[in-house]
């Protein structure tokens, strides 16, 4: 017992994915986060329904946040570095979703199955300069891709760096804290540890 007392803490260095996941897996953050980015005024919480698959680690898959609101399925991906892959992979996530969702037997009726309409969003926060929104498609992956693509799927991505989106930031103001907090961290870090420079921002946040 006393080593695991005077065991060090050291600081994730995916500290913000982690604070990320932590601060909007709160339902009353969530539903400020989604009605700042939609322009609703939703203010019961348990209109929103947490679906994150708790399996999709071990699939090869890993999402932030997955839930329904409203007959709609919203996949929240927390970034700190640009990826282009993101509609490759929540392709494979919303299909886990889909399948869990889906009784497999109803597939097999004459009755056409219905299904919350997906929404993929990526809120990124790395040091590469970005516009405040962008979208990325599926079809980009193609290598041969000659007209209307047979399969496509849309991720918007909303650049959450402090300075970013200050309308959405004002009107979510848990989400413009965090922007506060990792920018802190980041001047933090260029003269101090990791480690030391988290700790002195979450004090100066507090």
């Amino acid at each position: 017992m006393a080593k695991r007392k005077n065991k060090k803490v050291t600081a994730n260095r995916n500290y913000k994915d982690t604070v990320f996941r932590k601060l909007f897996s709160d339902r009353r953050n969530l539903l400020s986060l989604y009605n700042a980015i939609n322009g609703t005024a939703y203010t019961d919480e348990t209109k929103l329904e947490i679906v994150t698959l708790e399996n999709a680690i071990y699939m090869g898959m890993k999402n932030d946040l997955a839930f329904i609101i409203d007959t709609n399925l919203f996949l929240y991906e927390h970034q700190s570095t640009y990826n282009p892959n993101m509609p490759l992979r929540d392709l494979f996530y919303i299909s886990g979703e889909y399948q869990k969702l889906v009784d497999r037997k109803s597939l097999y009726s004459s009755i056409l199955l219905k299904l919350p309409a997906p929404n993929f969003i990526v809120f990124y926060n790395g040091k590469r300069k970005m516009p405040d929104r962008w979208t990325n498609c599926l079809s980009e992956s193609y290598e041969n891709q000659q007209g209307e693509p047979n399969l496509e799927l849309k991720v918007v991505t909303i650049n959450i760096n402090r300075d970013c989106n200050r309308k959405l930031m004002e009107q979510c103001r848990i989400l413009g804290e965090y922007a506060q907090y990792v920018e802190k961290v980041r001047k933090n870090a260029e003269t101090m540890s990791l480690d030391a420079a988290v700790k002195n921002a979450v004090d100066e946040c507090i």
